[in-house]
């Protein structure tokens, strides 16, 4: 490698918030990197996808930067240019060991954000400290230790076997841990970006490289002050894209090799050929020390330009400190969980690199590409809250999306999983009801229609209620066919040879399901609710009327009187007895009655014996027998309950008592649905503390939870992407469409829902777009606040208050209320008078 002088680095200290100057870079400041085209602009290769104009989604303009953006390369940036020619930047760590950490980075996540999902300003902190050994892994082991009657003596004997050996491990890790700061910002016209990478321990090496993303060809050199690239556009070979990193001062060492292997070679101490493949350069920082960058790609060969230090700390000064305002925030015991679902949604933000566009990936550092699962539609609605374009540019992802292999032909949601359809229809219904643009709904309509119209094939004796299909004879996938993997719902049905069908080969069962069948109760009303604003009303008629016969027949033949519950049943009359969460999913879909949702709610979710208590809601009764069945259970051991020994998962993993985000999410909404709403912000208000407890230890937000208190020892919650999954989002979210949310039941679309009766303290969410205005909300005891556009349009006080379908007009408001107590409430709507009235204790309309 090229050998240079030893720079003189900076520290890191107070920086003031003035811009970049664009004599250090040759652009301004705080442009926007991924911008909406206008709705069917019609625009220059420079500000389009590669697809037709006039598409009803928005664009991503060329060229651009954006930071951290690149599946596993998560130190690093994404740059695109004219004609989509590509472009990557990795900021790579070595380990004292020799060992170049560049890409897969998950487990070295140490800590998130702040970040905005537009690539404004990003930061994360990464360590050589894989965390494989956890401080909890020790624990747990000495806990068996100390209770060597709740073990058996092999049990015994493996822990106190281990435990040295793993504690050797662990404080060998913690000595040799060598963790960085990584910053990004945005600048000029969103096609380039300054950076830092901050040493927080001494002996520090770190590795900037500039190559081509996914393995694509491009040309890269070291020219002394930095590093260039360039390459021919992927769509239009013609244009050619040219990208520059300018760092404030040369490197220790640096070179370009013919590959990633040559250059690990060469930066661990080895040596590696000269070539054009791979360009690297190389600092070696004292604890403190940072190195500070610019990088820009554009049509042309970018001017050499060495950008100053400080102005670069002044950029990434100036645009962290607007993340909090303009973006997602929030604060108090529930709100504050604002800025980790702004952060967690920003990391897991990606680029399509086949339709290039924006979307949520599923599991960061592991999740691969776009996933068109029911897991999406969960990220979808989590997306909205966060960033408009990312929410639509994501859901209009999956509807391109190629249909699965050996799966039936369908542009959309997979068909393999049954429930996938309903939940995408439920997502695209609230982009609708929280932003009022209906050309998602144009766009997506068609499939879900077809998704529809292919489930009937489940139904195996032909009454109108769907069977469980067979997803074949090992009892742990059988639950496939709705995401619930090992649910004990599922061990026991028969197989029932299919006649005809769409094709997709499975057979049926003989199992009556009330999940499956809630969502294709869900599917139907939520396209009847889209072709009435389609100005399809005999669609409408034919949804609305299939929904009101699923709510009969399932109401008549898949309630328990005695036990007062939905359950499942097999076709024969009997029972399926396993009692999980998705007993309360008619709630959801709108099949329950009032008498029976209470019954649902009362009886059973508030019962601490079956579903409540600070951890809700395990994925299996607490009091069923198969709850967490799938290991030993130590009543006397306080803490890891179902810690059966290290390396292996604990009980509760999977379906079988688990926590998992998204059917507390559904129970969330079915509960509130029917105006249960102290006993939705008490779950809400649970399910948040439990996101937040995992958000706070370990900057995690995992794919799954334990039922009880103190269970972080999971195989899932330690692996890969399961410590980054992005519909574990869907816990916090709860929380925050307590405070204001959009209307996606009966009523007017365009009403909102804000306010709350229990969670905790006093919470604020401040930006939340929503029907083209932006709000803000603060919630508390005596007083409730909702802000539009920076006006106060409405306060109640001298109570708790929940408030519905709330429209405003210009001269005055309607809505629902429910207060705890004596409240007067003031509203203050577009000609400026203050309008007020008192409401007493209970529900009551309000017109002012």
């Amino acid at each position: 490698m090229a050998q240079h002088q030893m720079p003189r680095r900076h520290f890191l200290g107070t920086v003031g918030a003035a811009g970049l100057s664009s004599a250090a870079t040759g652009l301004v400041p705080g442009a926007g990197l991924a911008e909406a085209a206008p709705s069917g602009a019609k625009g220059a290769a420079s500000a389009s996808t590669g697809h037709e104009a006039g598409l009803p989604y928005p664009t991503l303009r060329r060229p651009f930067a954006m930071p951290g953006v690149k599946e596993q390369d998560w130190t690093g940036a994404l740059f695109v240019g004219s004609g989509e020619s590509r472009f990557a930047l990795r900021v790579g760590l070595l380990t004292t060991q020799g060992k170049l950490l560049r890409e897969k980075m998950t487990n070295h996540l140490w800590r998130i954000g702040p970040m905005t999902p537009d690539g404004a300003y990003k930061e994360v902190q990464v360590t050589t400290d894989d965390r494989t050994v956890m401080p909890a892994h020790l624990e747990a082991l000495r806990e068996v230790i100390a209770h060597p009657g709740q073990w058996s003596q092999s049990e015994v004997a493996d822990a106190t076997a281990k435990l040295p050996q793993l504690q050797k491990k662990y404080d060998q890790l913690q000595s040799e841990k060598r963790p960085i700061r990584v910053r990004y910002a945005r600048t000029g016209d969103g096609s380039g970006l300054v950076g830092a990478v901050t040493a927080l321990d001494d002996d520090t090496t770190v590795v900037l490289e500039l190559s081509s993303p996914w393995g694509e060809e491009g040309t890269f050199a070291v020219d002394g002050g930095g590093a260039t690239g360039s390459c021919p556009g992927l769509l239009d070979p013609t244009r050619t894209g040219h990208v520059r990193l300018s760092p404030t001062e040369p490197a220790d060492s640096s070179g370009s090799y013919p590959s990633v292997a040559d250059m690990t070679a060469a930066v661990t101490g080895g040596s590696g050929a000269p070539g054009t493949a791979v360009a690297a350069l190389v600092y070696r920082l004292g604890k403190g020390e940072t190195i500070t960058f610019a990088a820009r790609v554009d049509d042309r060969p970018v001017e050499a330009r060495t950008p100053e230090a400080h102005e670069v700390e002044h950029t990434l000064a100036a645009a962290g400190a607007h993340v909090r305002g303009g973006n997602l925030t929030g604060s108090g015991p529930v709100g504050r969980a604002a800025d980790a679902v702004r952060d967690a949604q920003s990391l897991n933000t990606n680029y399509d690199r086949d339709r290039r566009r924006n979307f949520v990936m599923w599991g960061w550092g592991g999740g691969g590409g776009l996933f068109t699962g029911w897991d999406s539609a969960f990220d979808a609605v989590d997306a909205a809250l966060v960033s408009r374009p990312l929410a639509v540019q994501h859901e209009t992802d999956v509807f391109e999306a190629p249909a699965p292999p050996n799966q039936v032909p369908l542009q959309g949601p997979r068909y393999d999983q049954q429930n996938s359809g309903p939940m995408h229809a439920y997502a695209v219904w609230r982009l609708y009801t929280k932003f009022g643009d209906r050309s998602v709904l144009e766009r997506t309509y068609p499939a879900l229609v077809t998704f529809h119209d292919l489930l009937p094939e489940w139904d195996a004796d032909g009454d109108g209620l769907l069977e469980t299909p067979y997803f074949g004879d090992r009892v742990g996938g059988r639950g496939n066919h709705l995401g619930l993997d090992d649910s004990p719902v599922y061990a026991s049905y028969h197989r029932i040879a299919k006649q005809g069908g769409s094709g997709d080969k499975r057979d049926n069962t003989d199992l009556t399901d009330v999940a499956l069948n809630s969502y294709y109760a869900l599917l139907a009303e939520t396209l009847a609710k889209m072709a009435r604003v389609l100005g399809r009303p005999e669609d409408a008629t034919r949804f609305a009327a299939q929904h009101e016969t699923i709510r009969r027949l399932l109401n008549d033949r898949l309630w328990h009187p005695e036990k007062g519950l939905y359950l499942s049943r097999y076709l024969d009359g009997t029972w399926n007895e396993v009692v999980t969460p998705t007993v309360f999913y008619p709630m959801f879909a709108g099949l329950a009655t009032p008498e029976r949702a209470r019954i649902l709610v009362e009886q059973h979710l508030l019962d601490p014996e079956e579903f409540w208590g600070d951890y809700v809601v395990p994925s299996v009764a607490r009091n069923d027998p198969a709850y967490c069945s799938g290991g030993p259970v130590h009543p006397s051991s306080e803490h890891f309950r179902f810690f059966d020994r290290y390396g292996e998962g604990s009980a509760p993993e999977q379906w079988k008592g688990a926590v998992w985000p998204p059917m507390n999410a559904t129970v969330y909404d079915g509960v509130k649905r029917y105006g249960f709403d102290a006993v939705a912000a008490r779950f809400a208000a649970r399910s948040t503390a439990m996101y937040l407890d995992a958000w706070d230890k370990e900057n995690w937000f995992p794919e799954s939870f334990d039922p009880e208190p103190g269970q972080s020892i999971m195989d899932s919650a330690v692996d890969t992407a399961w410590r980054t999954y992005s519909w574990s989002n869907a816990m916090a979210v709860q929380g925050l469409h307590e405070l204001v949310s959009d209307n996606p039941w009966d009523g007017d679309p365009s009403a909102l829902m804000f306010g709350t009766l229990a969670l905790p303290g006093t919470n604020t969410v401040a930006n939340v777009e929503l029907r083209g205005h932006t709000y803000a909300v603060s919630a508390g005891p005596g007083r409730t606040t909702l802000v539009r556009d920076g006006r106060t349009v409405f306060r109640a006080t001298g109570a708790r208050v929940a408030v519905r379908n709330f429209v405003l007009r210009g001269s005055g408001a309607s809505f629902d209320i429910t207060a705890d107590g004596p409240a007067h409430v003031e509203v203050f709507a577009g000609d400026g008078r203050a309008r007020g009235r008192k409401v007493p204790r209970g529900r009551t309309h309000v017109s002012l």
